[in-house]
Parts: structure tokens; C-alpha cells; sequence
């Protein structure tokens, strides 16, 4: 495969996961419904149909030379961080790329690739791996994710401040979680694990942070 098949294929990933494209004229409410399509499932059937092969040579390691291109590591990203949940959805392995996403993020912020990314909504799912992936470090990662989230917030278009003012939010909500068990709770089940008597209280309230993203928003915002 050539540079140009490949630049084809991360490009494609790209423009699958934000239909908005690159203007940061986009209108708001678009934006955030693009935002809950995202975060929300709405994608699952599309990304098993199109990107499973792809996904699979991520987790493989097959494209590992993707992460020499800022947009290339974003795509790689985007493939073991969140396809990863469609094509896997319902088993353990959903979160096994959580490690080697949490690593491609890591050296992206220190190589300037995050920095010289276009927009708000790259930015964000670069940085998604730092709360998704489980380990020791997991309370000081979610610190570093609010702070980007908050720099990203600030520096948002003013119509589209609300949307991202909302997932700094979520990155808090997330924070208090894993302060609380330690991990992620509602993978339990799937990855085998035993819940606390404190965990299944809080399973049983359904009430999860990566299902409360916008909150508070009125529909014009």
C-alpha cells in the first residue's frame, strides 16, 4: 500500500466520524446532534458495516505507521478508542485497544500532534483515551483530560461553548466515578469482574457519566 492509499484510508475514518468537516461555522444544534450520534451508539451498525477489517489490522498493530501524521494518529485513535466499542460491542476485548489508544494519545500531546489539530472536535476524541483506559495513573489522566477540555471550551467558537462547557462536565463526572471505585464500574459484567455492594447500588441508578454529556442544554444553545 502506498502513502496515498493509506492518507485515503485515515481520511476516511476521519470523515465517517465528523460529518461537520472542518468549518468552525457549523451551526450548534447540527453540531451537537452530531455530538450525541457520536457518544451515543448511533454509529455502532455503520462502523461494524464499513470499518471492521480496518479496525481489526488497528488492534493488530498493522497500522502503526499511521501515528507519524497528527491526522493519521487521530485515526488510529479513533479505530482502537471508539470502533473498537461498535465491532467488539458486548465483549471484553471492546476495551483491550484501551492501552495502546491511552499511548498514541500520551505521545501525541508531547509531539505537538494534538496541539496542531484544526478543531474542537478532534481535539476532544484525541483525548478520549485518557478517561476511558483503567490503571493506576487513571485520577491524574482525568485531571489532565478536564484541563484540556476546559482550554478547548475556552478557545470554542462562542455559539459552540455550551457543547463543550458540557463535556468538561462529563470529564468531572467521570473523575468523581473513578475516585469513588477506582475504575469503571459498568464494565463490570463484561470484563468478568465482581461488583462491590457499592458498585451494583450505583449500577442499579442507570446513572452513568458517558450518558449525561449536554445535560443542562436547551436546544438552542
Amino acid at each position: 500500500m502506498n502513502s496515498t492509499d493509506e492518507n485515503a484510508e485515515w481520511s476516511e475514518v476521519i470523515g465517517f466520524w465528523f460529518p461537520e468537516g472542518r468549518s468552525l461555522q457549523i451551526d450548534a444544534a447540527k453540531h451537537k446532534a452530531l455530538w450525541v450520534w457520536r457518544m451515543r451508539g448511533g454509529a455502532h451498525e455503520a462502523v461494524t458495516r464499513r470499518f471492521s477489517e480496518l479496525t481489526e489490522a488497528a488492534a493488530a498493530g498493522r497500522l502503526a505507521h499511521w501515528a507519524a501524521d497528527r491526522e493519521g494518529r487521530l485515526a488510529l485513535i479513533i479505530l482502537l478508542d471508539q470502533f473498537s466499542r461498535s465491532v467488539w460491542q458486548g465483549s471484553a476485548r471492546a476495551f483491550a485497544q484501551d492501552p495502546a489508544a491511552l499511548a498514541l494519545t500520551r505521545e501525541g500531546l508531547s509531539n505537538g500532534h494534538y496541539a496542531a489539530l484544526p478543531t474542537p472536535w478532534f481535539k476532544v476524541v484525541f483525548g478520549l483515551p485518557l478517561g476511558h483506559c483503567e490503571g493506576p495513573d487513571h485520577l491524574a489522566r482525568l485531571d489532565l483530560l478536564i484541563r484540556l477540555r476546559e482550554d478547548i471550551a475556552a478557545e470554542a467558537p462562542v455559539p459552540l461553548r455550551p457543547i463543550y462547557t458540557s463535556l468538561v462536565k462529563q470529564a468531572r463526572d467521570v473523575r468523581q466515578i473513578v475516585a469513588t471505585f477506582g475504575r469503571h464500574p459498568h464494565r463490570n459484567a463484561l470484563l468478568g469482574r465482581t461488583s462491590t455492594r457499592e458498585e451494583e447500588a450505583y449500577l442499579t441508578t442507570g446513572d452513568f457519566p458517558h450518558l449525561r454529556a449536554f445535560e443542562g442544554q436547551d436546544e438552542g444553545e
